[in-house]
């Protein structure tokens, strides 16, 4: 069993996630705003349910997964980043590598957040992981995200189509920097 260590950056504190949690992120989920370039459904208490419940298996069976990012100054839940291995049915398969994502809260939006917390987490996979590379799989429409990727090292690996939708998938060399 392992469990997600605390992360600390600047302005936020990334920690396991707890059942106190679900609130936040059912409403989080279930915001048009925040899923449209993710699914472009709103989630369902159900489906948020699941999501926390993969978390919490993520850390214990793969030894990575994701965390809740909290406002260092007050503890709100401000979203959520991390590494996973979905066993994407997607070309070219990418299982093995971890896969990075990040989630923020519409209030969370435009403030620089997702930008701490994943170079917080890509500092913690090359320390702490194996793997030689991570990827991850985002919209074309979705430019946010598209440059926050390349800012924290990430670069195009192809486009692809993933449930129907064109995705680009993107990858970042393990740093071995000390």
């Amino acid at each position: 069993m392992s469990a997600a260590p605390i992360l600390t950056t600047e302005r936020t504190i990334l920690r396991p996630h707890k059942l106190d949690d679900f609130p936040d992120m059912a409403a989080m989920w279930a915001d048009p705003e925040v899923v449209r370039h993710i699914s472009g459904k709103p989630s369902t208490e159900t489906e948020t349910w699941f999501r926390l419940l993969r978390y919490a298996g993520h850390w214990d069976l793969l030894g990575y997964g994701y965390w809740a990012v909290t406002d260092r100054a007050s503890g709100a839940f401000l979203g959520e980043a991390g590494l996973a291995d979905y066993r994407r049915d997607i070309e070219p398969d990418f299982r093995g590598a971890p896969e990075a994502g990040w989630v923020m809260a519409t209030a969370s939006h435009g403030r620089g957040l997702a930008r701490e917390a994943v170079t917080a987490i890509l500092a913690w996979a090359d320390e702490n992981l194996s793997a030689i590379r991570t990827v991850c799989m985002i919209s074309p429409e979705h430019d946010a995200s598209l440059r926050l990727a390349k800012d924290v090292g990430y670069v195009n690996a192809c486009q692809a189509k993933y449930m129907g939708s064109d995705v680009v998938v993107l990858e970042r060399a393990r740093s071995t920097r000390p």
